[in-house]
This record gives structure tokens, C-alpha cells and sequence, in this order.
């Protein structure tokens, strides 16, 4: 499977295959990043099992620095799938997710189900 680009209620979204390359730092991201351009994607939608646990453990500063690189590029981010052993494993990242999940800018999803209702939503 590969990523696929779509547009889901009005907004063009990157649908990362499970299968891809590990997001495990910023230039992972960038490598992403260079396969969109010329391409008008708004949101990044990345399975969980895409993103490495130092992504989910916030002390190693990666989500931040993964996050940042997409934003600095002008793209917005759902990560997809099931993270609650993470969140139950930390109160910080239960905090980032739950802020997160307010803005517009950095979701958290449990499925696609989910991030459809988001974008309807918000579009």
C-alpha cells in the first residue's frame, strides 16, 4: 500500500499508508514533506504505527520537532490509531493530546471515522 493523496470534505489530505517509511525525526519529515511538493495538501493523516515511541514519549522532544517541521511547511497533521497505552503511560502526553485535539492545527484520532467527523466539522 502507499500513500495516497484524497480530498476528504473539502480538504485535501495525504493518507499515509501503515506500511511506509517510520517518521522517527525532522528530516524523516522533510523526506515526506519533499514527496508532496507541487501537490496542495492540507493535512498529513499518519497511522500511529508510523511515528516511532520517542514520538510519544515527550521528553525526546521528537513529536515537537516532527510537528514544527510539517507546520513550518504549511501542513496540518492527524496522527490515526490507537495511543491510549501511551496516553495511560504519560500525563504529559495525555495534556499534549487533549490541547491538541482543541486546536486546528494537530490532531489525534482514534480512526477514520473520527477524522472524518473532524474535517466535516471544520470545513
Amino acid at each position: 500500500m502507499s500513500d495516497v493523496v484524497r480530498t476528504r470534505h473539502g480538504a485535501t489530505v495525504l493518507m499515509c499508508a501503515p506500511d511506509g517509511p517510520p517518521i522517527t525525526d525532522e528530516q524523516s519529515a522533510v523526506d515526506l514533506i519533499g514527496t508532496l511538493w507541487g501537490q496542495d495538501v492540507q493535512w498529513l493523516v499518519l497511522p500511529a504505527q508510523r511515528l516511532t515511541e520517542d514520538f510519544f514519549v515527550l521528553r525526546t522532544r521528537v513529536a515537537g520537532a516532527v510537528v514544527q517541521k510539517f507546520q513550518q511547511y504549511g501542513f496540518r497533521v492527524v496522527v490515526v490509531g490507537d495511543i491510549a497505552g501511551y496516553v495511560e503511560a504519560s500525563t504529559a502526553l495525555r495534556d499534549f493530546v487533549y490541547e491538541s485535539n482543541k486546536g486546528r492545527q494537530l490532531w489525534f484520532v482514534a480512526d477514520e471515522a473520527e477524522l472524518d467527523a473532524r474535517l466535516s466539522a471544520a470545513a
